[in-house]
């Protein structure tokens, strides 16, 4: 164990995090998401939902601040505006990380799959609350 570091931050996952360069992008996924799909690394947090595993993650992970949006997200069909408590405890977490206010760009449901084929791997959650997919780009410390 490490002293002052979220539990949910395995070995694994800690390595992809810190092995991964700048503007390279992980999902953070919901439990319905076909993360296994991409053929890329998938790190199983099915006992968290987004907030937990948000608030690990951007404790460790700092978001890239050259851009407009370091994080997309994947829009409701039929709603795209909505925002889900699933989406504000992520936009929570990157403020307690010391993000500040950072913009989440909607994705549309299709494009999001085609956004996702560029991801380093995916963190996937027990997340129950459908549409709580994103993309974080990393930035630089």
């Amino acid at each position: 164990m490490l002293k002052n570091t979220d539990p949910l931050l395995t070995g694994s996952l800690l390595r992809l995090l810190d092995e991964m360069g700048h503007g390279d992008v992980i999902g953070l996924v919901d439990r319905n998401f076909p993360a296994y799909r991409y053929s890329v690394p998938v790190i199983d947090l099915r006992g968290a939902d987004t907030a937990a595993a948000a608030r690990a993650l951007l404790s460790v992970l700092p978001l890239d601040g050259f851009v407009d949006a370091p994080v997309r997200r994947m829009e409701i069909d039929g709603e795209p505006e909505r925002i889900t408590d699933a989406t504000t405890a992520l936009v929570d977490a990157a403020a307690g990380a010391g993000e500040g206010e950072i913009r989440v760009e909607p994705v549309a449901r299709f494009d999001f799959y085609d956004l996702a084929e560029r991801a380093t791997a995916f963190v996937q959650t027990g997340e129950t609350i459908p549409y709580s997919c994103y993309l974080l780009r990393k930035g630089v410390v």
